[in-house]
């Protein structure tokens, strides 16, 4: 029986808002209007290197040194479109008010609690990413957060799941990690802790979260 979950948190329970617009939206802020469709291709080819295995070997999410460092150097991709418009961008991804829930993020988060459910967010993250629950209200519902630069370890570690589970009190084997990519969240797998990875979705679409309700409670 599973009885506790624990969340990725970007691209599972948050995504950026705007994505894309939001280099259309920095470049009409720098007086250099920028097409959406060039835009769009930044934008994606900026976040599919970033999901890389070879990126991800950066530990980019060790410190916030590291964080802004090489966030930075990837989100200055787009500075072929406008010059300074990395570190803008880079000022966005740590904004709190730049991050919104999947539309279905609220709803699940709320089922869970209802049913006394622990939740436990894992992330690999450089920047406290508490402040984004709080500021949407949602730090409420979170019991434990693991956060990558505070354990000095990222996901795949298996010891970060196991974190989790501790500060949860529930076994591995009875908890649910959710999450979008495989190489990272799937990690949990090492962990003893069955592992549920999310499809993409279009922009704004619900996240698809309805999953996690019907795996922990079978409706």
């Amino acid at each position: 029986m599973l009885r506790a979950a624990l969340f990725d948190f970007g691209d599972t329970l948050f995504r950026r808002a705007g994505e894309a617009r939001a280099i259309v939206e920095l470049g009409a802020e720098m007086d250099c209007p920028i097409d959406p469709d060039a835009a769009e291709a930044i934008w994606r080819r900026i976040h599919e290197r970033a999901k890389s295995p070879e990126e991800i070997a950066r530990a980019r999410d060790l410190s916030p040194e590291a964080h802004r460092r090489e966030w930075t150097r990837l989100f200055s991709m787009a500075d072929v479109l406008v010059p300074g418009m990395g570190r803008a961008l880079y000022d966005r991804e740590t904004d709190p008010e730049k991050w919104v829930p999947y539309p279905d993020t609220v709803e699940c988060l709320e089922r869970l609690a209802a049913r006394d459910v622990p939740v436990a967010v894992v992330s690999d993250t450089g920047w406290d990413i508490r402040s984004v629950f709080s500021t949407r209200g949602l730090d409420r519902f979170v019991r434990a957060w693991v956060l990558s630069y505070e354990h000095e370890a990222v996901k795949p570690a298996a010891g970060l799941f196991e974190a989790a589970c501790r500060e949860l009190g529930v076994p591995p084997d009875e908890s649910l990690m959710v999450g979008d990519n495989p190489t990272t969240d799937g990690g949990a797998v090492a962990a003893g802790v069955p592992t549920l990875i999310l499809p993409q979705v279009a922009p704004g679409a619900p996240r698809g979260l309805s999953c996690v309700e019907r795996l922990l409670f079978g409706d």
